[in-house]
């Protein structure tokens, strides 16, 4: 199977190209390489997909050709050089592109954002997924991951909770009442990734793993790192008032999301289970994750989270 990797040097990327190679298949990915050299056995073509002349070395007919990117200045051009070349294309999107995160259990039929401004990432997803449709039809299958998480994971988000459960003293959380956790590790999406490819899987897939209560995911962290601490939930109201930021990014609570939005992470799993989808058990995940922040330092710098000063002051001014 020959499979076109548009990306494939960054940590999702390179999960997928992994995976691809370990099932047989003859992979070559095309990227700036900036975030790194493709994983090894894969074939490596160098270039900027914005500039003219950087499809000429992938033409040919390709098995199936996998799009990471959601810039229209990235997405439309690769549809225009390369669609007709394609047995099977599949575009990874996300979940974020739904318009609404209240209703439990919505599937892939829920209504999407209207892309009014390409800069913002949901939009630019509609935008891609749709140029996407439009020009491959029944060739195309569009993956909407939910959060994607394991050990490498760039955006600090998940880790950050084994890393700080892994250090002594009280920690702050949200309030969990409500609340729900739903990811998906980065190994069992690449795996499905590829084996959908390989079945000629078409339509729209929520690629998203369990749901699980907040209070429990907490227990589960805890059963993983030993943490012997305190765990100190506080209110929206007063987290937000000492600047505490919802979700990811710097002084965040990871995860944490308002209760409008809590189905954000209830979306239905269930075509992503009938089309081979797989979700290892999230103490699984919690385990490599942990292994991951240690060898990386738990203390380290984080681009999501508190760090343990600003910890320190919520936790002292909180009610």
């Amino acid at each position: 199977m020959r499979v076109l990797v548009l990306g494939g040097t960054g940590w999702v990327g390179r999960a997928v190209v992994e995976s691809l190679l370990a099932s047989g298949a003859e992979v070559t990915c095309l990227a700036r390489g900036e975030t790194g050299d493709a994983p090894e056995g894969a074939r490596l073509v160098r270039a900027d997909r914005r500039t003219v002349g950087a499809y000429e070395l992938v033409r040919g007919e390709w098995d199936e050709i996998i799009e990471l990117s959601s810039e229209p200045d990235l997405v439309e051009p690769a549809l225009d050089i390369l669609a007709d070349s394609a047995a099977h294309w599949t575009l990874v999107s996300t979940v974020s592109v739904y318009a609404n995160n209240d209703e439990p259990g919505a599937d892939e039929s829920a209504a999407l954002v209207e892309p009014v401004n390409l800069t913002e990432y949901a939009d630019a997803k509609v935008a891609a997924e749709r140029s996407s449709a439009a020009r491959l039809g029944s060739r195309l299958l569009i993956v909407r991951p939910g959060l994607i998480v394991g050990p490498g994971d760039p955006s600090d988000r998940f880790g950050y909770w084994p890393a700080r459960l892994s250090n002594p003293g009280p920690t702050l959380v949200p309030s969990t009442l409500g609340r729900f956790v739903q990811v998906i590790d980065v190994a069992d999406l690449a795996a499905w990734t590829g084996r959908a490819g390989r079945t000629g899987a078409t339509g729209v897939v929520n690629a998203v793993g369990d749901v699980v209560a907040m209070s429990q995911f907490f227990r589960h962290v805890v059963d993983v790192t030993g943490y012997d601490g305190e765990l100190v939930e506080v209110d929206d109201d007063t987290l937000l008032a000492h600047g505490v930021r919802y979700w990811a990014g710097p002084r965040s609570l990871p995860l944490w999301l308002p209760l409008s939005d809590a189905a954000f992470a209830q979306r239905s799993a269930r075509t992503f289970q009938e089309t081979g989808g797989r979700s290892r058990s999230l103490e699984a995940t919690l385990t490599g994750v942990l292994a991951d922040e240690r060898s990386r330092g738990t203390d380290r710098p984080r681009r999501s989270g508190l760090t343990a000063s600003e910890e320190r002051t919520v936790l002292l001014n909180a009610p």
